[in-house]
């Protein structure tokens, strides 16, 4: 394996986030809409496969959805069919006040695995890598959830920093912990609904709170992992 393979790509990301849940219907209108202001990304339609680690006893969701100030979570994440050569994210996110805080690293598959498997150390460990090391040690954190969804992603003309996703087919399992499978799963929104995701570096454009008046559109506390496993008790 090469060098640049090898490298360590980490990313810290800090922005605000709002969430809409819309139809069919409204999602084909809205897309329409934005056209004029936003542009779709290199990647298309795409889909992105999580694994959300947590205590034995679900300690980080079950704090999250108590809705507290400050809240923090850890997944893995690939983008489309991951092979054993594939890249993959080690990612924490932060919440705080609303504001979200993101820091992630990129690690070959292969090495990722030796960390989560064996506690060897990836080549070149970085600062976030660390950060990593002492969220796995502080809570004494497994895999507990798998969630994938397929995702369109846009990015505004003027401010690329402003961003739009819109997500479809989420769903998720309990069993069989891996991002190279994406069956037996059980979905979360019914047929076309899809959720939105408004990422704002700064400010939300005007043009586009003026839409979201438009369609009647109003944000709502929503997460993903939160949704199943809230269901998931209902169903214990």
């Amino acid at each position: 394996m090469g060098k640049k393979k090898k490298e360590q790509i980490q990313n810290v990301f800090d922005r605000y986030e709002k969430k809409y849940v819309m139809d069919e219907k409204t999602y084909m209108a809205f897309r329409k809409e934005l056209e004029a202001y936003m542009l779709e990304d290199q990647y298309g339609l795409h889909t992105i496969r999580n694994i959300y680690y947590d205590t034995e006893c679900d300690e980080l969701i079950r704090t999250s959805i108590e809705g507290p100030k400050y809240k923090e979570k850890f997944r893995i994440r690939c983008y489309g069919t991951p092979t054993y050569d594939s890249m993959c994210f080690f990612e924490i996110k932060k919440k705080y006040k609303g504001l979200v805080n993101k820091r992630r690293v990129a690690i070959p598959m292969e090495e990722a695995e030796a960390f989560l498997i064996d506690g060897v150390e990836p080549s070149n460990p970085n600062q976030i890598f660390h950060e990593i090391e002492y969220f796995f040690d502080h809570y004494d954190i497994i895999p507990k959830r798998y969630i994938a969804y397929d995702r369109i992603a846009l990015y505004g003309i003027e401010d690329p920093d402003f961003r739009v996703t819109f997500d479809k087919d989420i769903r998720s399992r309990t069993t069989n912990l891996t991002l190279y499978v994406d069956d037996d799963n059980d979905y979360l929104l019914d047929e076309g609904e899809r959720l939105m995701e408004v990422k704002i570096a700064d400010a939300m454009p005007l043009w586009f709170a003026r839409l979201l008046s438009k369609y009647q559109l109003y944000s709502i506390s929503f997460s993903k992992y939160g949704n199943f496993y809230k269901r998931q008790l209902l169903h214990a």
